[in-house]
């Protein structure tokens, strides 16, 4: 047994002689010496804790065998997953094949699954992020201000907080920079310049007078980038330039053609109409015309920065411009860029591609036909293809055309990696070769010449047109255009130029609303949309709360005009109403759109009637909404004189829904004494005399008449004359109006001292009888409940008023040096009167309180001693 031993140890050994190192000792352990080791091993491992006892207990109650499976996975050998189930011979060269395709789409579908996972986790948090920012928007601007900025409210609020002003003083007005108070008023002169042209009924140059304001700002990037943007609107348009010569230009603008909601129709129509598809290809051109010109504005200014390159000379011709530009972009150090290839000496596709990027067509023409015959040797038939495809409207070649350009692009450019890349663009544009590859290496390396080519390459009847292009930069979204990885924001307004150039108009505008820095040209932009109808506004049941713009899986694009303007000027209601106005007569360019125009309209009017409730009363807000003159004459405000733009057809609809629908909104506000001012324009004059008598009421009740109070009884007082001079509106509301106020003319003279007169004139009202006459008490008692409500509201005032005047008289004439008889008779009336007015006060009790009551008993007492 020790030999086995032994030579199974010797054997053992021999395994691992080639593995033994001669610096490392051995290691020698008797039998013993290694279960001592073991042991210590053992002891020094935490002991397990029953729960895979347990676990395994409950498993087995539900039918799990847990040590089975625990065995199947410990003996699982995952190494073979991927291996094919029957093993491939080394010569079955189709059962690779096979394996390894199906392993290609078992990798595809995972990596299409993990892309899908990570863009939807992407996508959700992008949403609920600007959900988010919109939230928290809307809320800042609910307490009237901005993201970013501190209102006053808020400010107030913290300083109540220390106790150092109160919360209900505070002004919701927002605190807005210089910067953003000085483009706010060059953009609103606009506005108003619009809108008095639409009130002569005359077009007005609505995109270039924005786009010049857009310019006097401070010349930064993004000031010449939404120039830019109105640029393309202008070009879209095709509207007429806003600086006509100075001697025909009331002519000019008054003979144009009218541009206002010129392209509702065809824009708001079926997408598939005729119209609809003629709009859209005027879009593509508009936009591809202004980065035409665009570009030769970079050219002729890469031309000037760099004169010794360029070597322009006395010359100043497009063609050489052309020429000295591609000196300065494209020659370096005696030669031309590798791949430029040169015909006849010179950068012939280059100049080509250049002048038609610009817009120089004939310039083209005449480049190709003075070099036709080189031209020809290297690529015979382009002349002619060249032509045709330029002098076509729609820059579409007829098929067999395309054909022929097809097969020389694919037999000689498309796997060739020396071809000219001005050569290959010509041939991409001109037979729209393979739209779905929309770059060219060293062409399109800008943004606008990206979005050029694209444009150029759009064609209405395939790859969807117009709408195919948009639904491709959708895909990219605005990251891809708002600037380089880490510097997102430096190209702001950029991702709403490319939205305007493929026609998602209400993108465009939102995309500007998202960013505060660029909210101002987004209302002004949705405003020269809408004037020339390229905007689509919701129905009211669409508009969302959150975000001005509505998007809908079945209907295109919407933005909500009237939101917009609302969040922009409620900035500036307060300070400057007039120009607020003129921005809400905006809303109604909409007003063609069906049921959702007429939505518009009606939103209009209540916006109106908030600037209306929100102005301060005085001269700024009577211009507003108007007034009387000294002599009892009405003078119209500013809203009167453009009922038009607001679709109101007379001044009957004027007041019923402007004037006495804000009275009614003010008087909700507790905004008593606009609101009767309100009621009395619109002609409302018994309900005029019902405010005045329900806020005199109020007054009175008062111990003391506030600015408020005197500013409703001023008023009243006003109203009153001016309503007997015109015999206007009598009754029981008239006459209460005329008790009120002298039941307040009596507390004033009380105040004063004089409680004579004051006696005097509330006996001039004949609430109380005071002659002793117990049947006229009682007959005026019955006849209490037909008194107006505000006087049986006020009884208890004017009843302890009229009891402290006569204490205050007996005071008077117990103390005076008059002759005693005639002392006597005077504190003889006093005391009847009292009693007449105590007896009064009884019959009348249930309606007071009791400590009324004894408030009267007790003078009584005083009066009579």
């Amino acid at each position: 047994m020790a030999s086995e031993l032994s030579s199974l140890l010797t054997a053992s050994k021999d395994l691992t002689k080639h593995l033994a190192k001669p610096d490392l000792p051995s290691v020698n352990l008797s039998l013993d010496q290694i279960e001592a080791q073991s042991r210590r091993l053992v002891s020094r491992h935490p002991e397990t804790s029953n729960d895979a006892d347990r676990a395994n207990y409950l498993l087995a109650q539900a039918h799990v065998d847990a040590p089975a499976l625990s065995s199947s996975i410990a003996h699982l050998n995952a190494s073979t997953t991927f291996t094919p189930l029957q093993p491939l011979q080394d010569t079955d060269v189709a059962g690779y094949l096979r394996h390894a395709h199906e392993q290609n789409l078992i990798s595809t579908i995972e990596e299409g699954r993990k892309e899908t996972q990570e863009s939807f986790y992407r996508m959700l948090e992008d949403r609920t992020t600007r959900e988010w920012e919109g939230m928290k928007k809307r809320v800042f601007e609910e307490l009237g201000g901005r993201v970013g900025t501190e209102n006053k409210a808020v400010a107030e609020l913290k300083k109540s907080f220390y106790g150092k002003s109160s919360l209900l003083a505070a002004s919701t007005t927002p605190s807005l920079s210089l910067q953003m108070q000085t483009k706010m008023m060059v953009y609103d002169r606009v506005i108003t310049e619009l809108n008095a042209a639409r009130l002569r009924g005359t077009s007005f140059p609505i995109v270039h007078a924005l786009m010049e304001s857009s310019l006097s700002q401070a010349a930064d990037a993004r000031s010449h980038q939404m120039a830019q943007n109105f640029h393309v609107l202008s070009k879209i348009t095709a509207e007429p330039p806003s600086l006509p010569p100075v001697e025909h230009a009331s002519a000019h603008i008054l003979n144009a053609p009218r541009f206002e909601r010129k392209c509702a129709r065809a824009y708001l129509s079926d997408p598939q109409s005729k119209d609809a598809v003629s709009l859209r290809r005027q879009i593509a051109t508009g936009a591809r015309e202004a980065l035409e010109e665009q570009y030769w504005d970079v050219m002729d200014r890469t031309i000037q920065a760099r004169p010794n390159e360029a070597r322009l000379g006395g010359d100043p011709s497009i063609g050489n411009k052309v020429r000295a530009f591609l000196l300065v972009r494209y020659y370096r150090n005696g030669e031309w860029e590798e791949r430029i290839e040169l015909v006849a000496g010179q950068p012939l596709w280059a100049r080509l591609f250049y002048l038609v990027r610009t817009g120089h067509v004939e310039e083209a023409l005449d480049e190709a036909f003075a070099n036709q015959q080189a031209i020809e040797h290297r690529e015979a038939g382009f002349v002619d293809h060249f032509r045709a495809w330029l002098e076509s409207p729609e820059r579409r070649l007829p098929k067999p055309h395309r054909d022929h350009l097809q097969s020389v692009y694919n037999a000689h450019m498309l796997h060739s990696n020396a071809t000219d890349p001005f050569k290959l663009a010509l041939y991409k544009l001109m037979g729209k070769l393979e739209p779905q590859r929309r770059s060219v290496a060293h062409v399109t390396t800008t943004t606008e010449d990206w979005m050029w080519f694209q444009l150029a390459m759009t064609d209405e009847n395939e790859e969807g047109g117009l709408r195919g292009l948009a639904q491709v930069l959708l895909g990219y979204g605005e990251r891809h255009f708002d600037g380089p990885p880490g510097q997102q924001g430096t190209r702001r307004g950029v991702w709403a130029g490319v939205l305007l150039m493929c026609g998602e108009f209400e993108r465009a505008v939102a995309s500007l609303w998202d960013h505060q820095e660029t909210e101002v040209e987004a209302v002004h932009l949705a405003i020269a949309l809408a004037y020339h109808g390229l905007l689509r506004v919701p129905s009211r049941a669409e508009t969302s709360d959150m975000t001005p713009l509505t998007i809908s899986p079945v209907n295109p694009p919407a933005l909500s005009l009237s939101t917009l303007i609302w969040r922009y000027i409620r900035q500036f209601v307060k300070m400057d109403a007039k120009e607020a106005l003129q921005y809400v007569y905006c809303v109604c360019l909409s007003a063609d759109q069906g049921e959702v125009g007429k939505e518009q309209v009606e939103s209009a009017w209540e916006l109106v009637r908030r600037i209306i409730v929100l102005g301060n009363d005085g001269p700024a807000w009577e211009e507003l909404v108007g007034g009387f003159r000294a002599d009892g004459t009405r003078f119209s405000g500013i809203i009167e004189q453009g009922v038009s733009l607001l679709h109101l057809s007379s001044i009957q609809d004027y007041n019923a829904q402007i004037l006495s629908r804000a009275a009614k909104e003010s008087e909700e506000n507790d905004r008593i004494s606009e609101a009767i001012k309100l009621y009395n324009l619109a002609g409302d004059y018994s309900t005029v005399i019902l405010c005045l008598a329900q806020a005199l009421g109020n007054t009175i009740a008062q111990p003391s008449s506030d600015e408020r109070a005197r500013g409703i009884e001023k008023t009243a007082a006003d109203i009153l004359r001016h309503y007997e001079r015109t015999n206007k509106v009598g009754g029981k509301e008239r006459d209460a109006v005329v008790r009120l106020l002298r039941i307040r003319e009596a507390m004033d003279l009380k105040n004063a001292g004089r409680a004579e007169v004051a006696l005097d004139v509330l006996e001039s009202t004949d609430l109380i009888p005071l002659d002793g006459d117990a049947a006229k008490i009682r007959r005026r008692v019955e006849e209490f409940k037909d008194l107006h409500e505000t006087l049986q509201r006020n009884l208890p005032t004017y009843l302890t008023l009229m009891m402290d005047v006569l204490a205050g008289v007996h005071q008077k004439v117990k103390t005076s040096m008059v002759a005693d008889a005639t002392r006597q008779v005077t504190l003889q009336a006093l005391r009847k009167k009292s009693r007449s007015l105590i007896m009064f006060a009884g019959m009348l009790k249930y309606r007071m309180s009791p400590d009324v009551y004894q408030y009267l008993a007790r003078l009584d007492v005083e009066i009579s001693l």
